[in-house]
């Protein structure tokens, strides 16, 4: 990867439009958990995605085997598609883009504060 290709995220871009290509060639249950699977990963993800990349690159994988060996996707997945998601981030109380800009956020405001003090 070069420096402009991560500088503009044209790779990053390449990789996405790969995950739809091998998402098209899934059945229609496995596509509809691909898209529940992207969207609940998404809050996850830093300002460009890129920590998603692995992440999506395996759960694609996993609903590529499961339709390759005729299993249905609660069978790999659960009935509860979130808390998979859940999982994959690191579990509950994973931080999500929200928490980051949040604790940003306040020590700006902290730092601020603690200025007009002196």
């Amino acid at each position: 990867m070069s420096f402009w290709d991560t500088v503009t995220g044209s790779d990053l871009t390449r990789e996405w439009n790969a995950f739809e290509i091998r998402a098209q060639a899934l059945p229609a249950d496995h596509r509809a958990a691909w898209e529940q699977i992207k969207g609940n990963l998404y809050p996850y993800g830093d300002f460009a995605g890129r920590n998603l990349t692995p992440i999506l690159d395996a759960a694609l994988g996993v609903l590529e085997e499961a339709a390759a060996e005729g299993q249905g996707v609660q069978e790999v997945l659960g009935h509860d598609i979130p808390a998979f998601c859940t999982a994959l981030a690191g579990g509950k109380g994973a931080r999500t883009y929200r928490d980051r800009w949040r604790e940003q956020l306040n020590a700006g405001v902290a730092r601020k504060l603690s200025r007009l003090g002196d």
